[in-house]
C-alpha cells in the first residue's frame, strides 16, 4: 500500500458508514491532515476515534448544526468526500452545502456514490473539480481495489490528492468515467461473489467431514494466498492454474466439474448484471439531480 501524500488542507466526510469509518480510520493513521466528519447520528466509533485524534477529527452531527449558523469554508486545497448512500444525497447536500461552501471557495469534491455520474454531481457543486471514486468493503481492512475518475478541470496535483486519499485503504487507478459502471460491477461487488466462494469451498470441506471452523480458515486463506501469488508474480491466473494441475491428478477433475457446471460463465455475468444495474442507478440519479 502507498502511503498518501500530504494533502495541506482540510478533509470533510459526509456520510459515516462502513466506507466513510474506513476512511477515516485511514486518513487518521497515514497522514496528518484534519478531518471533519458529518453524519445524521452520533456513534460509538465516532467517539472513540475523536477521543484517539482529539486535536485532528471534529465530529458535526445534523441535528446539533444550524444551517443558518454554522460556516466552515472550504477553499481549493480542502477536500469534500460524499460517502452518502445514492438515496440520500440530495438530503444530505442541501443539508451540509451550505457550511462548507458559502463562502465562495471551491474544494476538491470526491463521491462514491454508485452509479452517479461526474455530470451529475457537478449540479451540486458547480465550479468544483469533481473526482468520481468506486472503493470496495475491504477498505475497512486497509485492503480495498477502488477506481476514480475526475473532470477534465483536474489538475495533476488534484488528481494525485483524489488518487492518495484511497491509497490510505488500499491500492487505487485512475480510469475513464466510461469504465467506472464496469468497475462497480466487477470490484465495487467483486467482494460478495468472493464470500460466496469461499463459503462454498467451506462447505465442500464440511461435507467431506472437515469441522466448519477448519473448512473455513483453509477457505479463505486459500483465496488469500491465490489473489496474492497473481499480484506478485504478475502472471496470468490460467497460467498459475496450470503450475497445480496435475495430468490425471484431482486439480483437473475439479476443474472441469467446475467448466461442466459453468463457473466461469456465472461470474462473467454476475459483472455484466452488476455494471448494468449501475447504469440503471445512474439514470435514477439523474432523474432525481433534476427535480
Amino acid at each position: 500500500m502507498s502511503t498518501p501524500v500530504g494533502n495541506s488542507g482540510r478533509i470533510v466526510i459526509v456520510g459515516f458508514g462502513n466506507m466513510g469509518q474506513a476512511l477515516v480510520r485511514g486518513l487518521l493513521t497515514s497522514t496528518k491532515d484534519d478531518i471533519i466528519v458529518c453524519d445524521r447520528f452520533e456513534s460509538s466509533a465516532a467517539e472513540s476515534m475523536t477521543a484517539q485524534f482529539p486535536n485532528r477529527l471534529k465530529f458535526l452531527v445534523t441535528s446539533k448544526v444550524s444551517r443558518d449558523g454554522t460556516e466552515i469554508p472550504l477553499d481549493h486545497a480542502d477536500t469534500l468526500i460524499i460517502c452518502t448512500k445514492p438515496q440520500n444525497f440530495q438530503d444530505a447536500v442541501q443539508f451540509w452545502k451550505p457550511v462548507f461552501c458559502s463562502g465562495g471557495g471551491h474544494p476538491l469534491v470526491i463521491s462514491i456514490l454508485a452509479g452517479t455520474p461526474i455530470e451529475q454531481l457537478q449540479r451540486s457543486f458547480q465550479g468544483c473539480v469533481i473526482a468520481r471514486a468506486m472503493p470496495n468493503i475491504a477498505a475497512t481492512v486497509d485492503c480495498a481495489a477502488t477506481a476514480l475518475c475526475l473532470s477534465s478541470d483536474a489538475s495533476d496535483a488534484e488528481i494525485l490528492r483524489a488518487k492518495s486519499i484511497f491509497e490510505a485503504v488500499g491500492k487505487a487507478w485512475v480510469v475513464p468515467e466510461e469504465l467506472m459502471n464496469a468497475v462497480t460491477g466487477l470490484s465495487g461487488s467483486g467482494p460478495a461473489y468472493i464470500y460466496m466462494v469461499i463459503e462454498a469451498l467451506s462447505d465442500g470441506g464440511v461435507k467431506m467431514g472437515m469441522p466448519r471452523q477448519l473448512a473455513l480458515e483453509l477457505a479463505s486463506q486459500t483465496v488469500l494466498g491465490a489473489a496474492k501469488l497473481v499480484q506478485e508474480t504478475g502472471l496470468h491466473p490460467a497460467v498459475l492454474r496450470d503450475q497445480v494441475t496435475t495430468p490425471g491428478g484431482t486439480t483437473i477433475s475439479a476443474i472441469h466439474e467446475l467448466e461442466r457446471h459453468g463457473l466461469r460463465p456465472m461470474l462473467i455475468s454476475a459483472v455484466v448484471t452488476a455494471t448494468k444495474k449501475s447504469r440503471l442507478l445512474a439514470r435514477a440519479a439523474d432523474k432525481r439531480t433534476q427535480k
